[in-house]
């Protein structure tokens, strides 16, 4: 197989900068499938023309490289915004919904006010505070959407780790939620804890309600 072609990182930002856009930050999202916890996500503004070195899809790199990447984005980043949807959102609005939640809350959270923002994904939240575009796979093709994507999971896993310590039944720090046999068979063992998502444990057999 040919090499492909290397990514411009900076293609819709900089896209974005010629449509006369003053100030353009990229959202994502981490934690939308598992099965406790909260689901977070980030808005970052870089200043133009700024790539971070070895950024990529956080689902694409190291838990140690997305660790040493977390402080360097926030240090070089003009504004970020990292913001939670909780479990209880989540089983009240259903989890797209409180994915919406989270990112308007990450963008809200920017001290400078965007006037775009680039979303991971095929949808777009309702209400965010600017106008917004959707890029399909943004956090593997765009600059901000990648950074966006490492603080939101790096910050959901630093809060699972603390939960794992709160309820180590679970072992929350090797799956961090996800429904994983080893975390399915803790379910049934021990029932749900507080911070699962009730909503979405209904249809797996065998779990003490």
């Amino acid at each position: 197989m040919k090499n492909s072609e290397p990514i411009d990182w900076l293609l819709y930002e900089r896209a974005a900068y010629e449509e006369g856009f003053l100030c353009v930050c990229g959202v994502d999202e981490a934690g939308r499938g598992p099965l406790a916890g909260p689901v977070c996500a980030a808005a970052v503004i870089l200043p133009k023309n700024t790539i971070i070195d070895g950024n990529n899809d956080s689902k694409k790199l190291t838990e140690k490289k997305r660790e040493a990447l977390f402080d360097i984005i926030k240090e070089k980043a003009i504004s970020y915004g990292i913001a939670f949807a909780t479990h209880e959102e989540i089983d009240e609005i259903n989890i797209l919904q409180a994915t919406y939640l989270a990112m308007r809350r990450a963008v809200e959270q920017l001290n400078i006010p965007p006037d775009l923002a680039m979303i991971d994904g095929n949808r777009i939240p309702p209400d965010l505070p600017c106008e917004a575009r959707c890029i399909i796979k943004g956090d593997a093709l765009s600059s901000s959407i990648a950074c966006a994507s490492v603080l939101a999971k790096v910050t959901r896993d630093r809060y699972m780790l603390e939960m794992s310590k709160k309820y180590p039944e679970y072992n929350f720090a090797k799956h961090k939620g996800y429904g994983t046999k080893e975390h399915i068979e803790a379910l049934r063992k021990y029932g749900m804890c507080p911070i699962h998502r009730r909503s979405f444990l209904k249809k797996i057999e065998g779990i003490p309600q």
